[in-house]
């Protein structure tokens, strides 16, 4: 697993490898990455490993460059710079064209071309910068992008006009087409997806859906083969007012029957489970003992935000990213940890009965110590 931060550090850990007591895993990163001249000089955007290889990897930063790394050796490659800001990336893990899209503060979609070395193009429609960027996991060359002006593009990088048009949070029957390529469609290059900044994009595994974040604190679920809005509602439980990415993070399909798919939202101080398609709320993970975020007037202050999360490949681990520089995991509760909750419960009840029972003792003793050395006088 790789992890960044706003120090512009860099980490490599093994998540096979644990310094493990009672319940309790504490990882030590195997690999670490020192500020020079070459690496990246302001903080980390996004990181990911390159999806053909895993001995390398790609990282974006505040320093407006993206770098590609050897994992062996944690020590860049080659570097691109686009001269703003990037906010995140996406490589295709099934493509042969090797672009990576970066979501940038420009008011376009930058395509950077790993084989020519070159940004080779841009794709200009959004109005502000761009946040968020996901290619579609079935086809290499549709691509989605979310901005700060509140709308979620389609593309199709072949064309020569590549928008395939805009999500509309109105449109409940959909309008981008019937085959998700813009066939028999009305084109639309107006529409929002959001009222306020969209912030996160991402493609269920057969992309099938897309899942859309947002400041107004909404997350929408579209059909990708129509554009359609499916109306799913999550309640007032979702918080996202931060400008920097934040999308979902969506169980394997595999792992759940068909349209019971699970996702995973980082809402500030905890993680909340819901159903895909019903937007119903299944679990609130929170880190125990964490203070929770407290609203003061005009401002908010939360401490230890969420700030993303990750799944272990070919296993059921959620890995949570904090605002105070933690990496936590959420893992199935199994048999054997509810023996050892129980244990835990009847030795903190046997310690609290003992604990009683001592305080009464020491009572009944002030008592007869204080009665013991009253002076009593007889007249």
């Amino acid at each position: 697993m790789l992890s960044g931060g706003a120090n512009a550090s860099i980490h490599l850990w093994d998540l096979e490898r644990a310094e493990t007591t009672s319940r309790i895993h504490t990882h030590h990163p195997v690999g670490s990455v020192k500020k020079t001249p070459s690496t990246h000089q302001f903080g980390l955007t996004h990181l990911s490993f390159y999806p053909f290889d895993s001995l390398a990897f790609l990282s974006s930063s505040y320093d407006h460059t993206l770098k590609i790394w050897s994992t062996d050796t944690l020590v860049p490659s080659a570097s691109f710079s686009l001269s703003s800001v990037i906010y995140s990336h996406d490589i295709s893990p099934i493509a042969s064209h090797l672009l990576v899209a970066c979501a940038t503060q420009h008011p376009a979609v930058r395509l950077v071309d790993l084989r020519s070395g070159a940004s080779t193009h841009s794709l200009a429609g959004h109005h502000g910068a761009v946040l968020s960027v996901a290619w579609n996991p079935r086809d290499e060359y549709i691509l989605a992008s979310a901005g700060v002006d509140g709308t979620v593009r389609l593309w199709d990088v072949r064309r020569s006009v590549s928008s395939l048009g805009c999500l509309d949070m109105e449109d409940s029957v959909g309008i981008v087409g019937y085959d998700g390529y813009g066939t028999g469609a009305r084109h639309r290059e107006r529409g929002k997806a959001h009222t306020g900044a969209a912030n996160g994009v991402i493609w269920q595994d057969d992309g099938g859906h897309l899942v859309t974040t947002g400041h107004d604190e909404r997350i929408r679920v579209w059909n990708a083969s129509t554009g359609a809005n499916t109306l799913a509602a999550f309640g007032p439980v979702v918080k996202n007012t931060h400008l920097s990415v934040l999308r979902p993070l969506l169980a394997p399909s595999s792992l759940t029957p068909p349209g019971e798919e699970i996702m995973f939202f980082p809402s500030e101080k905890e993680i909340l489970v819901f159903e895909l398609f019903e937007g119903r709320l299944l679990k609130r993970l929170r880190v125990p003992g964490v203070p929770v975020a407290r609203t003061t007037v005009g401002q908010r202050n939360v401490r230890n935000r969420v700030t993303g999360l990750a799944w272990k490949a070919g296993s059921v681990e959620v890995y949570s990213a904090h605002e105070d520089g933690t990496i936590r995991a959420c893992m199935p509760r199994t048999g054997e940890d509810a023996l050892v909750e129980e244990e835990e419960k009847g030795d903190r009840k046997e310690d609290e009965e003992d604990e009683g029972r001592k305080r009464k003792r020491k009572v009944l003793e002030d008592v007869y110590r204080d009665l013991t050395r009253q002076k009593i006088t007889f007249t």
